[in-house]
């Protein structure tokens, strides 16, 4: 399963990091964020829950950037 998110993040230097958090993520089988359109796409894991996973991706997020934001 395929989802995109909208995002909040002031950089590109912390978009690529924050995409890394992303795909580090119990559950996600492939992630990636574009800094020019504020979105993600996540492709899940099979069987994986997408909000429990993003829920988790956003906590991994915020320890990198504690202002970003996922919009769920």
């Amino acid at each position: 399963m395929k989802k995109t998110y909208k995002i909040e993040v002031d950089c590109a230097a912390c978009a690529e990091k924050m995409q890394d958090a992303i795909k580090a993520t119990a559950g996600v089988k492939d992630a990636v964020l574009s800094f020019m359109t504020l979105k993600v796409k996540v492709e899940f894991e099979e069987g994986a829950d997408p909000d429990q996973v993003m829920r988790e991706a956003l906590k991994n997020c915020k320890k990198i950037e504690d202002d970003m934001e996922i919009i769920l």
